[in-house]
């Protein structure tokens, strides 16, 4: 079975938990990360993003922003090229005490085989009968940034609109509020970003007729229209800026993502909460050449021996800042035990320059 045929049941699988059980993981692809800044530190910069990426990581940060406009574009290939993580963002200043921005996400699998009328009404197989549907989830999000009472203090918020789509079989739309702070002194950074702070909530529809002959036949029953609510969580983070001379800096960062809907797969948890660890480094070299490594994503998985061990996610990337144009690579293992590496750049466009 090949890497595309498997996501189709997949896909089917999960639109019958959206139907009849509690979602513990629900609109995920908002939770891989934009940037390669962030991708390369282990995603540990909800405390020091300071380019059109802040939109997402903490809207408060876009006050941040080093020109008054700026562009930006990733593309990702995850699990060995199978599904595509695009994102574009701009952020923009509007005065001296805030600025605005927007986010497109896309994540999706194309031309996964549809082999529902792979055998014709004789019995006969007849490839050219094979059609093909994408699986795409997208987010449209729209950020502000203020700055509030003493000067290092800023505060953000972001609105979120979903919209989620399996072919013909079913889709969803959604919306959800993040609200974020930004307290910055000279060499200390202290960012909380308070993601799906509303409870991000996506109102599914099902195409009956496309879906219940599957169902039916795979003994599962056919899903209702229904409401899938993506829980709050708190990203908080904390960072020092330690200049080693004139031309070098290392910026550590540590974040931990707080879930508050019970024990989950992580370093830290408990019936109330679970903790998530990340832990980013960033040497810059005359704020020109930047290398940087991180680690996250630590999960309890069962080995061939059935015996559980600890895995993590690390990551390494590479940048140039250049006047106006900035490039980014990151080389990251998304998948922890799975051992599927992404490659993933990244290119930041800034226009007039703040002074």
């Amino acid at each position: 079975m090949t890497g595309k045929t498997k996501i189709i049941f997949t896909a089917l699988f999960t639109l019958t938990y959206v139907c009849f059980g509690q979602v513990k993981y629900s609109n995920e692809f908002l939770n891989i990360g934009v940037g390669v800044r962030s991708a390369g530190m282990g995603n540990a910069v909800v405390a020091s993003t300071n380019d059109v990426t802040a939109g997402y990581w903490n809207p408060a940060s876009l006050l941040k922003l080093e020109n008054n406009i700026e562009l930006g574009y990733q593309h990702s290939e995850l699990f060995a090229g199978v599904a595509n993580y695009d994102y574009g963002g701009m952020g923009f200043k509007i005065d001296d005490v805030s600025s605005a921005g927007f986010s497109f996400i896309r994540s999706g699998v194309d031309d996964i085989p549809d082999t529902r009328s792979l055998v014709d009404a004789n019995g006969d197989i007849n490839y050219d009968r094979i059609e093909s549907f994408s699986s795409v989830d997208n987010a449209f999000i729209f950020h502000y940034a203020r700055k509030v009472g003493p000067p290092p203090l800023s505060i953000g918020g972001s609105v979120k609109i979903v919209r989620r789509n399996v072919g013909e079989f079913a889709n969803a739309v959604g919306f959800g509020v993040d609200l974020s702070a930004l307290y910055k002194l000279e060499k200390v950074n202290l960012g909380i970003n308070l993601r799906d702070i509303s409870g991000t909530w996506n109102a599914w529809s099902f195409n009956k007729e496309e879906l219940e002959e599957v169902f039916v036949l795979t003994n599962n029953e056919v899903p209702e229209n229904s409401l899938e609510i993506t829980v709050p969580q708190a990203v908080i983070g904390g960072g020092y800026s330690y200049e080693v001379n004139e031309k070098f800096t290392l910026y550590p960062e540590l974040n931990l993502s707080v879930t508050f809907d019970g024990k989950r797969n992580t370093l830290i948890q408990s019936d109330f909460a679970s903790i998530d660890p990340r832990l980013g480094l960033e040497a810059s070299y005359q704020k020109i050449i930047f290398l940087r490594a991180g680690i996250n994503g630590f999960q309890k998985a069962a080995t061939i021996d059935d015996e559980e061990k600890w895995y993590s996610s690390p990551s390494l990337g590479v940048g140039v800042n250049f006047k106006k144009v900035a490039i980014d690579y990151a080389l990251t293992n998304i998948g922890g035990s799975s051992g599927f590496y992404t490659n993933s750049f990244f290119i930041r466009f800034g226009i007039n320059k703040r002074k």
